[in-house]
């Protein structure tokens, strides 16, 4: 099941007013003016010294704001980078995916996607799907749990092991009667990702559905993404797999490769 989201209803007004305030006090910067004080931070949002205080404290805490020891002032913190950061690869890899991927689609004529992990889960960042009137449909945004994807496997399979020892401890739910709910089993399910060079799911996040993905490096080696080709189980018998796993593997390079990945030769 994906994680319940509180409705916005039930929020306190108080809180998303915070929220709010918060949003702006960091809209509030620009090139022309990287560095405001208090004072100045209120008069703009029209709200008292208080709580602009209360709530630069709170970001500075999070790292969202630095503030500088000798004037006093604020500035944008290095959490903004990183999450900015995160935002231009996640564009990168699909701007430069896109043609391999639907080059990939016309081979298989099967649902193909680009993934990335996010927390828990992976989000599908972008898809194509088949022509055939039997199909897997994933929108852009869809979340689903890392664990049971292929797109999950192949980037959990190449993340530090506290990555999936976190996932692990937070519980594995099933999906479906063949999903993995041992953490064992999935380490060894890992394991065979990492010496097969994808992952294979079979019904384990939705019934009659089977899917096959391959991790996407960057120029420093690091699984950034997964691409995956997913369809029926009718049409994505065994042989059918085993003839499009070398495909998804091709591509996944490709990709990499236009990433500035360079695979280390061995001496």
């Amino acid at each position: 099941m994906p994680p319940r989201r509180t409705p916005l209803r039930s929020i306190e007004p108080g809180r998303l007013s915070s929220v709010a305030t918060a949003v702006r006090l960091l809209k509030a910067f620009s090139e022309e003016q990287v560095e405001i004080g208090i004072s100045d931070l209120a008069k703009r949002l029209g709200v008292a010294k208080s709580t602009v205080h209360r709530l630069a404290v709170t970001l500075v805490a999070d790292g969202m704001l630095e503030q500088n020891s000798d004037s006093g002032k604020y500035r944008l913190g290095i959490a903004l980078f990183r999450l900015g950061s995160l935002v231009r690869r996640r564009m990168t890899v699909s701007n430069e995916a896109r043609p391999l991927l639907r080059e990939l689609r016309e081979k298989v004529n099967e649902t193909v996607h680009l993934a990335v992990l996010d927390g828990h889960e992976i989000m599908y960042v972008y898809n194509l799907e088949s022509t055939q009137a039997i199909r897997m449909r994933s929108d852009v945004g869809v979340r689903k749990p890392a664990y049971c994807t292929a797109e999950g496997q192949a980037i959990l399979a190449f993340q530090p092991d506290d990555v999936v020892e976190d996932m692990v401890g937070a519980g594995l739910a099933a999906r479906t009667p063949q999903t993995i709910t041992d953490g064992d089993k999935l380490r060894r399910l890992l394991e065979g990702v990492r010496q097969r060079g994808c992952a294979i799911e079979d019904e384990e996040s939705e019934i009659g559905m089977r899917c096959i993905a391959a991790p996407v490096r960057n120029d420093a080696g690091e699984v950034v993404a997964a691409i995956g080709i997913a369809g029926p189980v009718s049409r994505l018998t065994r042989k059918a797999l085993t003839a499009f796993i070398p495909h998804v593997i091709e591509t996944a390079a490709a990709i990499s490769a236009r990433l500035g990945h360079r695979p280390r030769i061995a001496s």
